[in-house]
């Protein structure tokens, strides 16, 4: 009988506690004024671990500062941070290859277009590297290359370029207006510019070309001893009709393939045409010229 009035009155004196404390916390709520309380993470750890010993019936009566759900929520967190092996997961799993063999990857696929991924594969473990087909293939698609070895095989104006660079040669006109004793009269400048030296050669300056003169150009860049494009192999040619077909024959016969570009695309003879803004912007747009020999030495002296 007295250990049940002994309890009886520890439990009534809880209740009082409880009673005052949830009063006090409400008078501190409604003097806040309804502002959100922030808490240190100290802080809502020592609360989530009491609230959870509590429950979430008995936290509902007598929590008013937080809702049970936020005291829980917090307690999961707690939990999920004591538990949390993401530090860890770096050591397990397929490693990472290098960026070393990410660029052979790439150069290889780059180079070789028929080759698919396990043609990769096997070329890299012939040579000793260790990589999967589906790394390669995750690699290049990364890199914004097919993996697959349909890779289209077109060869494009850049590629072609470097492939033949030491062999590749252009040839254009260009027009400028000079003074004579007929007054303002227009002459055409044939010129040849080697791609990879980036040398100019004047073929000729005439007021009018014509076919007949068009051949005779092509006799002389094709000198076997002292022509322009006697060690070339390609010559790109834009499709002015002055590009003849006997113009192309000769250059033929003398081993130099004429390349035509595509039709209203000056941009693939960007050489030349750099060449043309220079030299006007540069040289004749600045000057008076007065007779074709004076022409002739201002252009001479502006390639020099």
């Amino acid at each position: 009988m007295l250990l049940m009035m002994l309890a009886g009155w520890i439990n009534r004196e809880q209740q009082e506690m409880i009673e005052y404390l949830t009063e006090e916390n409400k008078i501190l709520r409604e003097t806040l004024g309804g502002k959100r309380i922030l808490l240190t993470d100290g802080q809502r750890k020592r609360l989530a671990i009491l609230g959870k010993r509590l429950g979430r019936e008995l936290l509902g009566r007598v929590c008013c500062a937080f809702s049970p759900d936020t005291l829980l929520k917090w307690h999961r967190k707690l939990v999920a941070q004591k538990y949390d092996g993401s530090k860890n997961r770096s050591k397990y799993g397929r490693p990472g290859i290098s960026d070393e063999l990410k660029t052979l990857i790439i150069a290889m696929a780059k180079d070789h277009k028929h080759l698919g991924c396990r043609k990769l594969h096997g070329y890299l473990k012939y040579l000793g590297l260790k990589v999967s087909p589906s790394t390669i293939s995750r690699v290049l698609r990364e890199h914004g290359i097919e993996p697959s070895p349909q890779r289209p095989e077109r060869t494009s104006w850049n590629e072609f370029i470097k492939a033949h660079w030491e062999s590749l040669a252009a040839i254009d006109f260009f027009t400028t207006g000079i003074h004579t004793v007929f007054g303002l009269t227009r002459y055409m400048v044939l010129f040849s510019i080697d791609y990879a030296t980036r040398k100019v050669e004047i073929a000729g300056i005439v007021p009018q070309a014509c076919g007949e003169w068009m051949k005779q150009m092509a006799r002389n860049l094709t000198d076997p001893l002292d022509g322009f494009l006697k060690d070339k192999k390609y010559l790109v040619i834009d499709r002015d009709p002055l590009f003849t077909k006997d113009f192309r024959m000769i250059l033929k016969a003398a081993g130099v393939e004429t390349v035509r570009t595509a039709v209203a695309s000056p941009n693939l003879n960007p050489f030349a045409e750099r060449f043309v803004r220079s030299i006007k912007y540069e040289c004749l747009h600045k000057m008076l010229i007065f007779g074709e020999r004076h022409l002739s030495y201002v252009i001479e002296n502006y390639v020099d």
